[in-house]
């Protein structure tokens, strides 16, 4: 698998209709425990690691899963270690203080059109 996605269950059947897998998340439990597994193979039945865990390069995220991930999040971004992490907007559009990728390039090379 080289994609994942976790979020809203209603992207995540919409990112099943284009051949992403993944899984949906309305509280902060759910999205840890299906972060969790993704990452390290956990499995929170079995309070033990799967052996057969399946690689995911990349990791589709929304921005309410990345806010609920909180420090999980920072650790593995910093762990230099696949999958990579993708935030997009959840349904309700892009969440209050979030910058678009678009005013984060144009902040760190200082060009505003």
């Amino acid at each position: 698998m080289d994609y994942f996605f976790i979020g809203d269950p209603e992207l995540a059947t919409a990112f099943r209709f284009v051949g992403i897998r993944g899984t949906g998340a309305s509280k902060a439990e759910d999205a840890v425990a299906a972060f969790r597994r993704i990452t390290e193979g956990w499995d929170e039945t079995a309070k033990a690691i799967r052996p057969e865990t399946e690689q995911c390069r990349i990791l589709i995220i929304t921005e309410e899963v990345a806010d609920w991930l909180g420090d999980f999040l920072t650790q593995w971004q910093l762990s230099d270690r696949y999958p990579l992490i993708v935030e997009v907007p959840g349904m309700m559009g892009r969440l209050p203080g979030r910058k678009s990728l678009v005013d984060s390039i144009r902040e760190a090379i200082g060009i505003h059109v």
